[in-house]
């Protein structure tokens, strides 16, 4: 038996680090949509565990016992093998690997019947993990384990680049200089369409940002090319880095910018036009 379960990547549209543990983890309140675009899981119930990564991006992804998708197998106790398609770049403040994650625990529950972890254990897996099980729109406060469905929010046209450079979370967050930040409001909008959000989510923060691009410039220079493109309502970093997103009134209007981004004067960008909901 053996089934097939998309992976979609998360996009952090905010993120306000509220606070810090007495364990070093830190505290956060975060918008988090999902992209129409992301990786591929066939998973098979097998004799002995294992894993093939094929696609695009499969190039430096690990598929030893460390690799999330396998790890997540272990949690549900299942052996399975499983061919990971990767399209979206790793360590990129894309969710990938979690989302990965997660949809591994959706497809072995499928396969097998038994439950999906709850938050708590999933995020054993890593803090994305959580909300990637849901896979659409929420607010995500905690430590990654509060997760907040929306029940609506208007469709999101968007263009993500990624510039290829590495961005280590721990670095980014170790270069703050205000750990306690505001939250978002207690009570979100009622966004009656995509403009009314866009506006909402320009007075809000990725208090991340400016301590990535102290790291990697070109996190700034992707932003300013975003910024300048046709009709682009606002342009922030996800995650911890180093993909950005901007946002655009129509699907056209971020295609056409996916292609003024996509060109030999930045060459190793990784660009696509999305949806996310």
């Amino acid at each position: 038996m053996a089934t097939e379960v998309f992976a979609p990547a998360k996009v952090n549209l905010t993120l306000h680090v509220t606070g810090r543990r007495d364990d070093g983890y830190h505290l956060l309140d975060s918008l988090v949509a999902f992209a129409d675009a992301g990786d591929r899981l066939a998973i098979a119930l097998a004799d002995r565990p294992g894993l093939d990564v094929t696609g695009p991006l499969a190039a430096g992804v690990p598929v030893g016992d460390e690799n999330l998708v396998l790890r997540a197998a272990r949690l549900m106790g299942a052996d399975v093998r499983i061919n990971l398609d990767k399209h979206l770049p790793a360590a990129a403040g894309l969710g990938g690997g979690s989302s990965d994650a997660a949809a591994c625990l959706r497809a072995v529950a499928e396969l097998t019947g038994r439950p999906v972890p709850d938050a708590q254990a999933a995020a054993t897996l890593g803090a994305d993990v959580p909300v990637c099980l849901v896979a659409r729109a929420a607010r995500m406060r905690g430590i990654g384990e509060g997760i907040a469905p929306l029940a609506a929010m208007p469709p999101l046209h968007a263009v993500l680049v990624n510039p290829g450079v590495a961005v280590p979370t721990g670095a980014v967050f170790s270069r703050m200089t205000q750990i306690s930040n505001p939250p978002m409001p207690a009570q979100l909008p009622n966004w009656p369409d995509a403009a009314a959000l866009i506006g909402w989510l320009a007075a809000q923060r990725n208090d991340l940002q400016e301590p990535a691009i102290a790291l990697q410039p070109v996190i700034g220079d992707v932003l300013k090319a975003i910024g300048r493109q046709p009709g682009c309502g606002l342009s922030r970093m996800s995650g911890s880095g180093a993909t950005c997103f901007g946002l655009f009134p129509t699907p056209d209007a971020a295609h056409r910018a996916a292609r003024g981004l996509d060109r030999p004067g930045w060459p190793g960008w990784w660009v696509r036009a999305v949806t996310l909901s």
